[in-house]
């Protein structure tokens, strides 16, 4: 288990807390618009944080902050990680885990150690488009739905507190994807369309954000399906 960054402070990454976000490097996908691509690609370029390292950093801003987020890359990967989640909540800390739904039984074993008090799952798309967004050549759709779908199913029958989360870029996504979508996390709870925002050494990828009224757009498309849904990232 290797920690590749700290973010000593957020007010975004853990909604209604004072955070800071713990980023693992590597990801099993390989999404074309991902921002942390070289974090996912080559993680050895980034420092190395011990596990002392970050517990006396969460020692330290014991009072200051009220939580503590965790992503990646994707963070399990590291089949391990439970050891690290046992020790930030030993110091008090609840903590939110983003992760892509690909392990669903450490998805389960954390719900059952109560490790997790938040999570945040990525839908990349509807399954039409799926291998696409989430730049997956050679694998089995079949096996990645399997995998997929029993995770949001623990996350929404077991899961204290889960979002959903969808980044939507156009040159990828399209109306069907929503529909899809829909169907997928029928009865959730919560779900939020994210806008694709090109960070640095983006500019020449073909992609761009979506406009409000587009959003919108696919936002309804899902409304009936989940008790809320909004957008995120839009001026």
């Amino acid at each position: 288990m290797i920690i590749r960054g700290l973010q000593k402070t957020t007010l975004l990454d853990y909604p209604e807390h004072i955070a800071c976000t713990i980023f693992f490097g590597n990801c099993n996908l390989r999404c074309p618009f991902c921002h942390n691509m070289e974090l996912v690609e080559h993680p050895e370029k980034y420092p190395e944080f011990s596990i002392t390292q970050i517990l006396d950093f969460l020692k330290e801003r014991v009072g200051k902050l009220n939580g503590v987020a965790i992503t990646g890359g994707e963070p399990l990967l590291n089949r391990d990680i439970g050891d690290l989640l046992k020790l930030i909540k030993e110091l008090g800390y609840p903590i939110k885990l983003d992760t892509n739904g690909f392990f669903p039984d450490m998805i389960e074993k954390l719900i059952d150690d109560k490790l997790v008090d938040m999570f945040a799952m990525d839908i990349k798309s509807g399954w039409t488009n799926y291998m696409k967004v989430a730049g997956l050549k050679n694998e089995d759709l079949s096996v990645i739905k399997t995998k997929v779908e029993k995770s949001i199913a623990l996350l929404m029958e077991r899961a204290s507190d889960y979002e959903f989360r969808t980044t939507c870029v156009k040159g990828l996504h399209n109306e069907n994807d929503f529909y899809e979508i829909k169907d997928m996390i029928k009865g959730a709870k919560k779900y939020f369309l994210q806008d694709y925002k090109a960070g640095p050494d983006m500019e020449d990828l073909p992609f761009k954000p979506f406009l409000r009224d587009e959003l919108e757009k696919f936002a309804n498309i899902v409304k009936d399906s989940v008790e809320l849904v909004e957008i995120r990232g839009v001026d």
